[in-house]
């Protein structure tokens, strides 16, 4: 696995130098090898997931996001990403969060939460850190979260949500807009032969605030 997705790194370092169609349908042969490759890391990423969360994406091959990007709104004009990434979602509605891998010379990482939550579902979890954050700063401070991922990341208002008291005890977490959990690998702890392991790993670490999330999201106010 691990000699394999330096073979993968290599071609992402010449994609990235030669970020143009000509050079691309050059090596489409090579390109398709690699990603044959991803699908198969993708593959066992999904078997392990699967043996402690229920996922509804149906294989690797499908996690998988396409190479190409969407230059229409972009001023970068360059027609390919230069990482490998994918995303499993989990199943049904009672279960929130989703998974996410990167891999990326120098920029491998393996992430999970909510990117853009919806105005409502913003709202709910807001209004349960304002009923009480010790809940969420209790999973935010534990030993397992701390070690994996250091603090929690994403997009903050930098000034007070509307309808919340800025001198709340909770405010630091109220000003989230994201909720996102990210562990970042180097080269060489993405290229050993443990790395598989360790983003599998990385993925069990998010449940507790998964669980905590899936529980705001699907109960209602009456707490059912």
């Amino acid at each position: 696995m691990a000699v394999q997705l330096q073979t993968s790194f290599k071609f992402l370092k010449k994609l990235k130098e030669n970020n143009n169609r000509e050079w691309f349908n050059a090596h489409k042969t090579e390109f398709q090898a690699e990603q044959q490759f991803v699908e198969t890391f993708a593959e066992e990423l999904l078997g392990k997931l699967s043996k402690h969360d229920l996922i509804e994406t149906p294989s690797g091959k499908k996690s998988l996001f396409r190479i190409y990007r969407d230059t229409r709104f972009s001023n970068d004009k360059t027609p390919y990403k230069t990482n490998w990434s994918g995303a499993f979602r989990r199943a049904t509605k009672q279960r929130r969060g989703g998974y996410y891998f990167q891999l990326e010379p120098g920029n491998t990482f393996i992430a999970g939460g909510f990117w853009g939550p919806s105005p409502e579902d913003l709202k709910k979890i807001r209004d349960d850190i304002a009923f009480d954050p010790a809940p969420l700063r209790k999973i935010l401070k534990s030993k397992s979260f701390m070690s994996h991922f250091g603090t929690l990341e994403g997009e903050q208002l930098k000034t007070t949500p509307k309808g919340f008291d800025a001198g709340h005890e909770g405010i630091d977490l109220l000003r989230y807009k994201q909720f996102l959990l990210i562990k970042r690998f180097t080269d060489k702890e993405a290229l050993s032969d443990t790395f598989l392991k360790e983003a599998d790993l990385t993925f069990q670490a998010m449940r507790p605030f998964f669980d905590y999330m899936s529980d705001v999201l699907s109960t209602d106010p009456n707490g059912e």
